[in-house]
This record gives C-alpha cells, structure tokens and sequence, in this order.
C-alpha cells in the first residue's frame, strides 16, 4: 500500500511557502453602516447649537483664535486648529465650530464596520459593529465637543484598520506595505492631537514581539512609516523639548485630578469599560477575550493584548477613563465577528437578548447626548454666560481710564482665561492672562502693566509682587485689585506658572 508523505506545513511569506488562496470577504454593508453614521451625526448636530460651550472646548477656542502655535503645555495643536479654522469661517457659530468632531464622531461608526469586515464579519455583523460604536455612552456624550478626545478615535481606528489590512494581506501572501507608510502618517498627525497615541504604539510594538507578526518588525516601510510620523509630530515635540516637556507633568496632574473627574483607579478601571455603552460593555469585553483565545484571529491576538497593556497601563497611572476609547472599535468588531462565528454554530441564545440591549444602548446615548448640551449649559450658566464676564468688566470699567492701560487682567484658571478670551471682547475686555495650564505658557503682561486685575477666589504668591491687594468685588467669582508691582514680569512669571 502506498503511503502519500505530506510536506511540512509553512507560514505564508516563508521560503518555500506558496500564497494562499486571498480570502473572500463579505461585502461591505455600506447602506446600513452610513446610515448608522448619518443618525449619529444628525443626533450631534441637533445639539450642537444648544448649551453654549463646554469647558475644554473654549479653551480650545480661545488658543486656537488668539495663541496659535506649534505645541501647547497640555496637549498638541490640532483640536485648537481645527477651532481656529471652523471659527474663522464663521466666528461664533457653534454649529460650524463643532462640525470636525461631530464628522469625526460619524467617521468612528464606518471605520469600526471596516474593521469588522477585515476580521471576517459578514454584512450583519458589521452591521452590529457599527451600532455598537454608535451607542457608546462617551462618544454620545463628547461626539460634537471640539476637542482632542474627540478627534482622537478616529485616528486610531484608522491605524488599526490599516494594521488590521496589512496583516490579513499579509497572511495571504500579498502584503501592502503601503498600508504601513500610511499608518505612519495617520499616526503622526494623531501624535500632534494627543500624545497618547505613543502609548499605543508602544503597546503594540511589545505585542507583536510577544504575539507576532514579528516579521512585520522586519519591514523596510514600516520603519519608513514611522520616520514618516515622526517629522509629521517633529513640530510639537521640538515645542515641547524648547519649553522643558511640560507635558511630563500633566501626569501628576491627571493623578491628582483622577479622584474628583473619575473616582480614581477604580473609577477608571470601571468607567474605561462602562463608557463603550451598555452593548459596547458587552461586545468589548468578549472581543478582547475573542482576539486572545480565537484560532482564527491568532494573526491579531496583538490587538488584544494591546487592549490589556492600554487597560493597565491607565489604571495603574490613574488616567482619564476616555484614553482607552480609541481602540474600542478594533474589540467591538472581533466581538461582533463572535456574535457571528456563535449564529453560523447555530448556538443562537444571545440572538433574544441581542437585540433589546442596542435598542436600550441607543436610548442610553441618546439620553446622553441631550445631557450633554445640559451639562455645557450648566457650565455657561455658571462661567460664561452668567457673570464671570459681566462681573469682570464691570470691575475694570470701574477703574480710571489711565489706570485701566495700565492693569492687566489676571484669572485663577485657564478656563476662566479662555472664557474671559472667546467672550470678553464684546464686553469691552482686553486679552486674559493665567499662570495656570498651557496659559502660563503665553507671553506674560507687558513691563507697561503696572497693576492687575485678577479673577478668582485664590491669589497665591501673587500679593508679594504687589505693594497693595484690594478685593473689589466678592461672591463666588470674587476680583480683586493689586497695583504698584515691584518685579519685572520676566521674574514674576515663571514663578506663578503651575500645571
């Protein structure tokens, strides 16, 4: 009898391996995904007019308008740019200012279907991917607020989706390596929105050694791509490097910060997982396990080990919950490939259950939505809009006109800084100054401002520099008055400055 002797098996891209068949993939489900898109931007532009502005958000405004530059104390350029031009377009118009990150919201829900389809989804489970990026509860929440956080996932969904390309390209024997050039360059420009992403490369630079694809460690053009993000990034980092990489220091402040914006270490290992929505909680949790256990996601078991390094990493620092927000879509769509590989197994259990948690995912993001308007409401009521602003032109037209060219105007925070910025102009106030956040980074007052006028309930060493201190108007937001300086600003500066 004869015996047939079968050749060893090898990896695709090896010596002696032959290309395998390139995988079909299912359509893309383009009709029902955009429309999931379009509903979430529609819900976010609905709102936008509504709630004045939220507090990241004019301060991303007031930089941006009147201190572009390439870098800043606590963050990189890009969400203030992108204020500057929607507000040079049209000055004051919430609707257009928000109009980046409601479009950046949409764009979250249509990468994350891609995604799902590179990992084998069929048109239902890409389908159920995009809903659940859609009824995220943070991204319901911050979806038409111009800010980093807001601008951020998309950029690292669209890494991950061109890594998630490349790798099943790869796996096929037909490797892009143009995916990698451009993954460095969505890469560079998410580096000038928010550093974080160099926590994310490096969580998947450690995967990948562990989980391979090592030989895409070996690539020409992904070390091309990563020269290419970092002259994209040069601009703000060469900042950062000329003012002594105050960003470092906004770790502690993040720490010190965590118990009172998140509840600490707990609050965020809790809220990292409760901000993906109520099904997205779901999804994420057995994505992770699908991409760390699934034989057929073996090729992308890095993605989820990189989801538990980024997990661990923020809450062993006590970060912001949200950080962990841009690599929701890559879990959520192995979870819905899941969903799918359990509905081919006829093991059809979840298929009742499935469908009534999005639709109390969707209530939920839409009830979050609306509050989201209250909540900037509530914060103009109590910091713009109501009397921050009054009350501080009342005081300085109260001084004499002479004495008036000669004070500048002091606040406590950079908040108060940039609301007295974007909305003190009409009410006849000239430029804000703070030492505080990436405000003590600006120009500090000319060697003409003899006196200050300075808004808060907290004076700290300002008095020593100032022969006399009077409170002019007291309450929640008291202002007070302090002439006759007795150092050169270029001394008191960096003095006051604080993150």
């Amino acid at each position: 009898m004869s015996q047939t002797t079968v050749p060893p098996a090898t990896a695709p891209g090896e010596p002696g391996a032959s290309p395998p068949a390139p995988a079909r993939l299912s359509p893309r489900a383009w009709w029902p995904v955009l429309s999931i898109a379009a509903v979430v931007a529609a819900v976010q532009v609905a709102i936008s007019p509504f709630g004045g502005y939220w507090i990241d958000e004019i301060y991303m405004l007031a930089v941006g308008r009147y201190h572009p530059d390439w870098g800043y104390a606590d963050q990189p350029p890009v969400a203030p740019l992108l204020a500057r031009a929607m507000d040079w377009i049209a000055p004051d118009w919430l609707p257009l200012l928000r109009l980046p990150a409601t479009l950046a919201s949409a764009a979250t829900v249509v990468l994350t279907a891609l995604i799902a389809r590179e990992l084998g989804a069929d048109r239902r489970a890409q389908v159920i991917a995009a809903a659940a990026a859609a009824t995220g509860l943070w991204a319901a929440f911050v979806g038409h607020w111009v800010t980093p956080y807001t601008i951020e996932p998309p950029l690292w969904l669209l890494m991950s989706w061109l890594l998630v390309r490349w790798v099943r390209l790869h796996g096929e024997g037909r490797a892009d390596d143009r995916l990698l050039l451009a993954l460095g360059g969505v890469a560079g420009v998410a580096a000038q929105t928010k550093f974080q992403v160099f926590a994310f490369a490096a969580a998947l630079l450690v995967s990948v050694l562990v989980f391979g694809p090592r030989s895409l460690l070996r690539r020409p053009m992904l070390w091309a791509g990563v020269g290419i993000a970092l002259v994209i990034a040069l601009p703000t980092l060469l900042w950062q490097a000329v003012n002594g990489w105050p960003q470092l220091g906004m770790a502690a402040v993040v720490v010190n910060e965590s118990p009172m914006l998140s509840g600490g270490r707990i609050g965020t290992a809790r809220d990292m997982v409760l901000f993906a929505g109520l099904a997205g909680a779901f999804l994420l949790c057995f994505g992770v396990w699908r991409l760390l256990t699934a034989a057929e996601l073996r090729a992308y078991r890095f993605f989820g080990a990189s989801v538990v390094l980024l997990y661990v990493l923020f809450v062993a620092t006590a970060a912001r919950p949200y950080y962990l927000a841009g690599i929701y879509g890559v879990a959520l769509a192995a979870g819905a490939v899941g969903l799918q590989r359990r509905r081919e197994s006829r093991r059809t259990r979840l298929r009742w259950v499935a469908w009534p948690a999005f639709a109390l995912s969707a209530a939920a993001a839409g009830a979050i939505a609306v509050l989201s308007a209250f909540s900037a409401q509530a914060w103009a009521q109590f910091g713009q809009s109501g009397d921050l602003t009054k009350e501080t032109a009342a005081a300085y037209q109260a001084l004499p006109a002479e004495m008036r060219s000669h004070t500048a105007i002091l606040s406590g925070t950079y908040i108060q800084a940039a609301t007295l910025d974007v909305t003190g102009a009409k009410a006849g106030l000239p430029k804000t100054y703070s030492p505080h956040r990436g405000y003590g980074y600006f120009d500090p007052p000319g060697e003409e401002h003899d006196h200050v006028l300075y808004v808060g309930s907290e004076l700290g060493d300002l008095p020593r520099y100032f022969a006399r201190v009077e409170q002019v108007r007291s309450g929640d937001r008291p202002v007070w008055l302090l002439t006759g300086r007795q150092e050169r600003w270029e001394v008191i500066w960096p003095r006051l400055r604080q993150l």
